[in-house]
């Protein structure tokens, strides 16, 4: 991006200014990306946490919080500069979804009962549906509410999910 800059200052000094616009919406086709792939990061971080939930039948605190820290970045991440636009709109998502999915399959393998599994097992027993529609959920609130009142919603929201009740009282196994 540094080449990038620099060349765009030299474009407008010297009066090439197609150049310089083209050099702008480089620039703006790569801040864009790498908001899309924070979000993705995020996304799989999230779905790594609700696949546990579902297999394990259980929430822990480290989870809710992973679960809850991934939608209040997502919020952050995905709003644009103009505050009344994103990045990924509400109806958007579901390829980016079915990405990630794959991807958090792979990696939750390591974690889900303690890694006895590989990633081709734990692929077979996820409820892809499930977790997709639990995602969809959890990422509506981002559209719905604000950032400051965002980590309450999504603990109200995470009670419903299995263990969710134990959690709240804090009861976890």
């Amino acid at each position: 991006m540094i080449q990038e800059l620099s060349d765009l200052r030299a474009s407008i000094l010297e009066g090439r200014y197609t150049d310089a616009l083209a050099l702008l919406e480089q620039l703006d086709g790569m801040s864009r990306q790498a908001k899309i792939d924070a979000i993705e990061s995020f996304l799989v971080r999230m779905l790594i946490h609700i696949i546990k939930n579902q297999l394990e039948q259980r929430l822990t605190n480290s989870w809710a919080a992973s679960i809850r820290g991934s939608l209040v970045e997502i919020k952050k991440v995905n709003l644009q500069d103009n505050r009344t636009a994103y990045y990924v709109n509400r109806d958007e998502w579901e390829q980016m979804l079915e990405d990630a999915l794959e991807q958090a399959i792979s990696d939750a393998s390591v974690e889900v009962f303690e890694g006895a599994y590989t990633p081709f097992k734990i692929a077979d027993m996820v409820d892809r549906d499930r977790v997709i529609q639990i995602a969809h959920s959890l990422l509506n609130l981002t559209y719905t509410h604000a950032k400051k009142e965002l980590p309450t919603v999504v603990n109200d929201y995470l009670t419903q999910l299995p263990g969710g009740q134990d959690w709240k009282g804090g009861r976890q196994s």
